[in-house]
């Protein structure tokens, strides 16, 4: 399946907030679809796919690049939940966008994608990048890319920059010091859940 291009207030509606998705809120508190506002009982099933689906749609990956960081989390030391948690905010898109450097994540993943943003004074267009502590993240030495997060600097997507990141305003420039705690995740989610999802399948 490839990534949603579709209203991302329909998904908000459908899901709750998405911090990284979209910054309106949607006018109706209720779900889309003719039986929104009368919907029933909800089966286990139904709760982890919901749960899998708000960080999917939260941070733009397809299935078969959750499946993969699934795998990967399994493979790492640690609790599954919180090392898949950190894999995904961890990558170029995200940290662009908790920089406030981009409004959104799709908004960062453009950005990136065509080669606005370094990283260690290189031009990296791969938007699942995975920041290491130590990286420095930058904007291409050009008129037109400043010009582009100088704007979006104006109206931040979020207002707080986690502990793990320092961002230099002049000079347009952050610096990832180390991994991101739990507390600084700013989507509302049960990561358990979502392993729990996973387990029959990855």
């Amino acid at each position: 399946m490839s990534r949603y291009r579709g209203p991302r207030l329909r998904i908000t509606r459908r899901l709750g907030p998405l911090p990284g998705l979209t910054r309106k809120d949607a006018r109706r508190a209720y779900p889309p679809g003719q039986h929104g506002q009368n919907r029933k009982k909800r089966s286990e099933y139904a709760i982890r796919l919901e749960e899998k689906q708000k960080l999917r749609m939260n941070y733009g990956v397809t299935e078969k690049q959750m499946l993969r960081y699934v795998r990967k989390a399994r493979r790492a030391t640690g609790s599954t939940g919180l090392v898949l948690l950190q894999l995904l905010e961890m990558r170029l898109d995200n940290t662009v966008f908790r920089l406030a450097m981009a409004p959104t994540i799709p908004g960062a993943r453009q950005l990136v994608n065509h080669g606005h943003v370094t990283v260690n004074g290189r031009t990296v267009d791969i938007a699942s990048y995975q920041c290491r502590p130590g990286d420095v993240i930058g904007v291409r030495n050009r008129e037109a890319s400043r010009k582009l997060v100088e704007a979006n600097l104006q109206y931040p997507g979020l207002a707080n920059t986690p502990n793990h990141l320092e961002f230099d305003k002049p000079n347009l420039t952050g610096k990832v010091t180390g991994i991101v705690e739990r507390e600084w995740v700013a989507l509302q989610v049960n990561e358990l859940l979502i392993v729990e999802y996973y387990s029959r399948q990855a």
